[in-house]
């Protein structure tokens, strides 16, 4: 017996699961793990990495380094109450976050800073001396 396969099918049957994943948490409330978006960018003398934190509050970050390995962490706790005519609306949202970023040797470990503004988490890797570009001086001979 032949079926006719149709791909929309499989990935309706995945959706509900899917909308648990992303949505960063379950209708009960349950913690969800997230992912925050994160973009790197490099520049003369350093990188710059920048996380969007939507809902995260700073004092729920944690940047570590160990290792030549830089992490990132945190938790966010949302909860939404509106009175409306005829009953009361409550929604609660929680979940956590963690990333890893190997360094490269170029990376000069000690002088990393990080700060968080407007939902962005920003950490800057200053570039080792010995790695920067450098002008050399042309002589007449």
């Amino acid at each position: 017996m032949l079926t006719l396969w149709n791909p929309t099918t499989s990935l309706f049957r995945w959706s509900p699961i899917f909308d648990e994943l992303f949505a960063g948490g379950t209708e009960d409330g349950r913690e969800q793990l997230f992912a925050p978006a994160v973009d790197i960018e490099e520049q003369e003398d350093k990188f710059v990495l920048r996380a969007d934190l939507p809902g995260v509050s700073e004092k729920d970050i944690e940047v570590r380094v160990h290792e030549g390995t830089l992490a990132l962490s945190g938790k966010r706790e949302e909860a939404k109450e509106e009175k409306r005519e005829g009953g009361y609306y409550r929604e609660r949202r929680s979940g956590s976050f963690h990333r890893e970023f190997r360094l490269g040797p170029s990376v000069d470990g000690e002088k990393i800073a990080a700060s968080y503004k407007n939902g962005v988490l920003s950490v800057v890797l200053p570039k080792k001396e010995e790695v920067k570009p450098r002008q050399i001086p042309v002589s007449a001979s």
